[in-house]
């Protein structure tokens, strides 16, 4: 019976969240397409472009705990709803902007109403699959980061071949077309989630009585009922540290590829296609990863080891600068640092449960998150400074290696991972 539960929970639950997670994804990093166009004719400078694509971070880290505690009150499904269609919403206004400070407004406005999504799902996947599934279904999950961008890349330069149809430009209708599908999806949302595994009625008796006991039978530690206990934890702060420097690499270097690729001097069309090769391997590479940790349980020592690989990739990148030898030193970082974000958040619910889980994770998520912003703001600070991205790229190494450094703190704190 649990093994009928957990195929008919995989194939319910994790395609629906996980195309959300794909136009999630792509709501917050295709500002670096819209950017080929969109800069000049907004007149953004490389730093006002930085500041603006990652502000988006500051309102999430503002409102991600007080999100995922609203969940946690009132359920995913209807929260989790409510998140998608405000996110659409917003991200449909991107095509709006006409200078930085409206630039900056709706970016952090869509910051806000995203709050919560991602480690809320992470929450939720935690209440509904038993640990031996846990990793595959995020895995599952998170691997739709990569692939968002694999297919974006090209989605993106292709809206934005509508130049001109009704008076809009080209960025303007790739913002309102990739924003519509979140407002669809959190409509759609109410009808397919159930809360818990008690509430699904498309589970028999006995599948869910299965299911149930599975998750019941789970040893944790002595649940930590205060939020505020569990956020003075120290492996709560270590863990918030390492995400916080695995995101400053993932989306620096997100957000800011098609400008890198763009001096090169590319057309758009090619820089779209380009731009896919680093995340289809970094999506292979996660679930390449993700299985090795499931079978092996060295979930910590595979995080180090994405880690590496990250801080390898953007050094590397720097000292070999024609086109092939940065596509493959960037691929690597970008499998090093994606997957990294799948590994790491089976970690917390090692010495997570209840209340605290839902807290605990999205303070680390929000913190962690902040990273968001110091990357791309880095990365457009140090060209406008410097003319060249280079030291950016050696900065966001730099980076990752105090984040294997605090990993390896970690393990000395958490034994069974």
């Amino acid at each position: 019976p649990l093994k009928s539960a957990m195929r008919k929970a995989t194939l319910r639950i994790i395609p629906f969240l996980a195309l959300a997670y794909v136009v999630n994804f792509l709501d917050r990093t295709s500002v670096g397409f819209a950017a080929l166009e969109m800069n000049k004719a907004i007149g953004l400078t490389a730093t006002q472009f930085g500041w603006g694509a990652g502000i988006l971070f500051v309102s999430y880290c503002l409102f991600e705990v007080p999100s995922n505690l609203a969940m946690y009150r009132f359920g995913a499904r209807r929260w989790l709803a409510r998140i998608m269609i405000t996110w659409g919403i917003a991200a449909t206004a991107n095509a709006l902007v006409v200078g930085p400070f409206s630039f900056y407004f709706v970016r952090f406005v869509l910051g806000a109403f995203e709050a919560g999504f991602f480690p809320g799902v992470i929450w939720y996947l935690s209440i509904w699959f038993p640990s031996q599934y846990r990793t595959r279904a995020m895995a599952a999950f998170v691997a739709a980061a990569p692939l968002s961008q694999l297919v974006g890349g090209p989605i993106s330069v292709s809206l934005m071949q509508l130049e001109g149809t009704l008076g809009l430009a080209g960025w303007q209708w790739m913002f309102i077309i990739e924003g519509l599908p979140a407002v669809v999806l959190g409509l759609l949302c109410l009808k397919v989630l159930s809360d818990t595994p008690e509430q699904a009625a498309w589970l028999t008796p006995v599948e869910r009585q299965s299911l149930v006991g599975a998750l019941a039978s789970e040893v944790h530690e002595r649940p930590k009922k205060d939020l505020l206990t569990a956020m003075k934890d120290a492996r709560v702060l270590l863990s918030a540290l390492i995400v916080f420097c695995y995101t400053v690499g993932s989306y620096g270097l997100s957000v800011w590829l098609p400008l890198i690729l763009k001096g090169h001097d590319l057309s758009i069309s090619m820089i779209g296609w380009l731009s896919a090769i680093p995340f289809l391997f970094a999506t292979l590479s996660t679930f390449a990863i993700a299985h090795f940790a499931d079978k092996t349980g060295l979930k910590i020592y595979a995080l180090i080891f994405t880690l590496v690989l990250g801080v390898s990739g953007l050094v590397m990148s720097v000292y070999f600068q024609s086109l092939i030898s940065a596509m493959v030193w960037v691929t690597i970082s970008l499998c090093g640092v994606i997957s990294a974000r799948m590994i790491f958040y089976t970690v917390p619910q090692v010495f997570l449960t209840g209340a605290a889980a839902a807290g605990g994770l999205a303070f680390i998520n929000s913190v962690g998150s902040l990273g968001g912003f110091v990357g791309p703001f880095m990365m457009g600070w140090l060209k406008d400074a410097t003319k060249s991205y280079d030291l950016g790229m050696l900065g966001m190494a730099g980076i990752l290696v105090v984040a294997i450094i605090a990993t390896i703190a970690l393990k000395g704190l958490v034994k069974n991972a």
